[in-house]
């Protein structure tokens, strides 16, 4: 049976109020024997505070809600890492949701979290908040937030991005520059996952080479490991290329699987770069050229903003753009080394 702040007062023979402002570390005005006989009592007894009760003493609840599109997407799982590794360190705890995509669940999520205390949240959406700018969002809510959308939501401040079309552009250069000329992308055009700025970065490229791009080149399905499976044994169905740039690492590791089923080899057949620069691509076989994004770090980014605007340090949230890596790594041949 769980003890009570009501049992320990019994126990030490004082009020309940006493207690708490003992464990509170408000007991100055009680006595050094008063102090000691309840801290006897909840050491012989194990009591741990209601958290939920002690806050309606002290308001801080110390929790942050996260709500994300999907816990099982391993960018966001590093997004996630980043994000509690700077709460934990200020002294909070988040509460975890899984949207699945789905504006509804964000809604429901969002209510729940506001019911249990949490003193901020944020917000990974793929969707557009129905209120027209950020200062509505945070009247509704009256309480602080962060968004991470991919800027899908315009505003002026709070907008942690990634120069996403930069590393795209790169990547193919890359390619072009080790003499690919049919260069085919798996991409998605979901919500979340539109990667529109990537797909651009890759039509221009292409075209700033005086290289003709085919439709059939790029595929798009889901931005997971078996999206890029399909995806891959859909486009090498059709067409012939020998390098592939993939929208995210997930489908570049399903791509490896799809090139294997059709009896070509890595790089030697087709060269394959990926997006993330997910820690699991460098023990790929062969290792995974990516352009790598810190997703941690954009995680830790929207954790700091946060807990400055609960803490009141400022009103006006900062602008953040991360840059990408090119990071180069055995999954690329010379096109003039491909063997079909």
């Amino acid at each position: 049976m769980k003890v009570t702040i009501k049992d320990i007062a019994r126990l030490s023979g004082v009020s309940i109020t006493t207690v708490s402002q003992v464990l509170n570390g408000k007991g100055k005005r009680f006595s050094e024997e008063t102090r000691q006989k309840v801290l006897k009592v909840v050491a012989e007894t194990d009591y741990r505070p209601d958290y939920f009760a002690k806050n309606m003493i002290n308001p801080q609840s110390k929790t942050i809600g996260v709500i994300v599109p999907d816990i099982t997407d391993l960018f966001f799982s590093k997004v996630i890492e980043g994000i509690e590794m700077y709460l934990n360190e200020k002294g909070y705890v988040i509460l975890l949701c899984d949207s699945h995509h789905s504006d509804e669940k964000e809604e429901h999520y969002m209510s729940e979290l506001m019911d249990r205390a949490v003193e901020g949240i944020i917000l990974a959406t793929p969707n557009s908040i129905a209120l027209d700018n950020l200062l509505e969002l945070k009247q509704h809510f009256s309480f602080p937030y962060v968004l991470l959308d991919r800027g899908i939501n315009k505003r002026e401040g709070g907008n942690i991005l990634v120069d996403e079309y930069a590393g795209a552009y790169e990547a193919v250069s890359y390619l072009i520059e080790s003499g690919h000329r049919r260069i085919g992308m798996l991409a998605n055009d979901s919500r979340f996952y539109k990667m529109n700025e990537r797909a651009d970065a890759y039509r221009q490229c292409l075209s700033d080479h005086q290289i003709v791009w085919e439709e059939e080149w790029v595929v798009n399905n889901a931005v997971t490991i078996e999206g890029g499976y399909l995806a891959t044994k859909e486009l090498l169905a059709k067409t012939n290329v020998s390098a592939l740039f993939c929208g995210n690492d997930q489908m570049a590791i399903g791509a490896y699987r799809g090139i294997y089923e059709a009896g070509l080899k890595i790089p030697e057949d087709i060269s394959v770069i990926g997006y993330d620069g997910l820690d699991i691509t460098q023990y790929l076989t062969p290792s995974l050229t990516t352009v790598y994004q810190p997703a941690a770090g954009i995680g830790q980014a929207a954790a700091e903003i946060l807990v400055d605007a609960i803490t009141g340090s400022y009103h006006d949230y900062p602008n953040k753009m991360f840059p990408t890596e090119l990071i180069k790594r055995e999954s690329v041949a010379l096109a003039s080394q491909i063997t079909t």
